[in-house]
């Protein structure tokens, strides 16, 4: 559930009379969406682009007010993802510049296990590193920078270290944490299965939510923990959420 979401479903005041038998009920306006931030953040996507492992990223950071533009080998190529999803890129990855963007995102895909196609996209992460710009990779995504050799020299996370250990030329077992998710630096890093510790690094690295509501949304979202659920309702009446 989005806090937008969460909004929409809260009422309060309502109360009845003996005498005249009247409900009244009011119901909490929905905040206006934040306004763009400015740049915006760019989501890569290619063939067998695993759909499930950004929902919870993007979809939060374009209610805070962040731009998503998706950046493609080509950006008149439209792309098929691993749930059958037909994506047309916005932008062609050889048009992107570190100095356009927020934070570039790489998920997870097939074809970071099968060959080199996607190593352009590693490339560019050395880019945007390299200009001081952040990098987000989950799954598959950790392989492809890690055979860039953009993990040696940063704590780091994966599917596993043994999946790392395989990698040509990766060199960086001794910055491998067992962790749901790494953030070092500019760096961000995940496993398959923690798209929501994934999301969190992102939303702390761009100073999306403040500490409490950040543990609160992550609580909510990954634990099912109803105590959250009010933190959350607060902050979004604050606009902070």
């Amino acid at each position: 559930m989005s806090m937008e979401e969460a909004m929409k479903m809260t009422t309060t005041g309502t109360t009845t009379t003996p005498s005249d038998a009247t409900t009244t009920t009011t119901t909490t306006a929905t905040p206006a969406p934040p306004a763009p931030t400015g740049r915006p953040v760019h989501l890569a996507v290619y063939d067998t682009y695993a759909d499930w492992e950004t929902g919870h990223t993007t979809a939060h950071l374009t209610q805070r007010g962040f731009p998503v533009r998706t950046v493609g080998l080509a950006a008149g190529a439209p792309v098929t993802t691993m749930g059958g999803v037909r994506i047309q890129p916005d932008l062609a990855l050889a048009d992107l510049s570190p100095g356009d963007s927020s934070l570039l995102v790489l998920t997870g895909a097939s074809l970071w296990d099968s060959g080199d196609e996607l190593a352009p996209f590693a490339a560019k992460a050395r880019e945007f590193l390299a200009a001081g710009v952040p990098v987000a990779a989950i799954c598959g995504a950790t392989a492809g920078l890690a055979r860039e050799g953009l993990l040696d020299a940063h704590a780091h996370t994966s599917a596993a270290a043994a999946y790392l250990a395989h990698q040509p030329g990766y060199a960086g077992t001794g910055r491998y944490v067992e962790a749901d998710a790494v953030t070092d630096g500019d760096l961000i890093t995940a496993g398959p299965t923690e798209p929501v510790a994934f999301a969190r690094e992102v939303f702390a690295r761009l100073d999306v939510y403040g500490p409490e509501v950040l543990d609160a949304w992550y609580r909510l979202f990954h634990d099912s923990d109803a105590s959250a659920f009010p933190v959350l309702m607060a902050a979004a009446e604050r606009g902070d959420a």
